[in-house]
């Protein structure tokens, strides 16, 4: 009965871990959603499937096919600069990097 008891225990715990790192994902994909219409969506689409309201300005969508995402996480940290006078420069913090970034995977 015992070992019944302790199973159904850590069958719980299981659960509810799984649940709240769900949550807590979720809750990092939505703050990089924000991060993403705040300083990106005027030129970029930000969507899976809207134009990017600047023809030059790629849409976030398709950013895995050109590099793996993850290599923007120095530049979003240090600020982004391009070679063309549009794009602002920005520099977002460590925590931010992580849910902009994971915002990002959630397009592919």
């Amino acid at each position: 009965m015992r070992t019944t008891g302790l199973l159904l225990l850590w069958t719980l715990l299981l659960v509810v871990a799984s649940s709240t790192t769900h949550r807590l994902e979720a809750s990092s994909i939505e703050q990089g959603r924000r991060l993403a219409q705040l300083y990106c969506a005027e030129c970029h689409s930000i969507d899976k499937v809207s134009p990017s309201p600047l023809r030059i300005a790629p849409p976030f969508r398709t950013l895995h096919e050109r590099y793996p995402v993850e290599m923007l996480e120095e530049a979003l940290g240090e600020g982004i600069s391009t070679g063309h006078p549009s794009m602002p420069q920005f520099q977002f913090e460590p925590d931010q990097i992580g849910d902009f970034i994971k915002f990002l995977k959630s397009l592919e």
